[in-house]
């Protein structure tokens, strides 16, 4: 039955952006969807131009860099962060951080979901409503959308994606996180990206984007490039990309197009 699901939003994501190639099983068929994606993937895709991005706080590797600006919990969370040797060890810092003021107003920590073996590497704005009532990151009905977005390139998060956020706890009213809010739990997201060594990250929405790569374009700019990513716990840069986050997308669903074709750009570099 979930499989069933699965599928069923896979196509009805497919739908709503006029992919209507998925009629037919067969490899050759003009009808089916793997000759849609590599028609798209062989014709209509750009030419993608790889951008180098590091910010000064991203310069120097497996170093606790602290700066004069750095407020006391910013330079506790550094702290944490330069002790935690695994996924475990982060998640329990991160439950018991007290410093971000996020926590006094939420349910749970949302840490992170997925596959912590997985190459493939999510990470979002903040937990939403639902996120905050269940601990889990993109759970809600942006999440499902999500889903079945990265289902149409053969991403799933049970077998080969792990999700996380910028903060992790949900903001009240869902406002966006403050850039002190960003900042102070930032030195937690590097070494979780460190953990997890992934070869790709996947950026999904502007404040993600903005916030890891330190650039002053939005989104709709961002996602146009690739990018080398790394942070001082990173021994060698991870290639990155961004997405439109699927809550804008539910609000603008003319997005979604564009959307499409990023996600072709994804599988091909996959």
């Amino acid at each position: 039955m979930k499989n069933l699901r699965q599928k069923l939003g896979h196509l009805n994501w497919l739908n709503s952006i006029g992919v209507e190639y998925y009629c037919s099983t067969q490899k050759d068929s003009k009808n089916s969807l793997i000759y849609a994606l590599n028609k798209n993937e062989n014709n209509i895709l750009p030419t993608i131009k790889p951008t180098i991005i590091k910010t000064t706080e991203m310069t120097t590797p497996q170093k606790t860099l602290s700066s004069p600006n750095m407020n006391s919990a910013e330079l506790q969370a550094r702290q944490l962060a330069d002790k935690a040797t695994t996924l475990a060890e982060l998640k329990q810092y991160v439950e018991n951080f007290e410093g971000c003021e996020l926590k006094q107003f939420a349910s749970n920590t949302v840490f992170a979901d997925g596959n912590p073996n997985a190459k493939i590497l999510l990470i979002g704005e903040a937990p939403g409503s639902t996120e905050d009532e269940q601990g889990i990151p993109f759970c809600g009905e942006s999440g499902k959308l999500l889903d079945n977005m990265l289902s149409t390139i053969g991403i799933w998060r049970e077998q080969n994606a792990y999700i996380t956020n910028t903060v992790f706890w949900r903001p009240p009213a869902n406002r966006r996180p403050t850039n002190e809010e960003i900042n102070i739990c930032k030195p937690f997201v590097e070494k979780h990206i460190a953990l997890i060594k992934p070869k790709i990250i996947i950026l999904v929405g502007n404040t993600a984007a903005i916030s890891l790569l330190g650039k002053n374009e939005g989104i709709t700019q961002i996602r146009l490039h690739n990018y080398s990513y790394i942070n001082q716990y990173l021994s060698k840069p991870v290639v990155t990309t961004a997405l439109f986050h699927p809550a804008y997308l539910l609000r603008q669903p003319m997005q979604k197009k564009a959307t499409w074709f990023d996600l072709l750009k994804i599988k091909k570099m996959l």
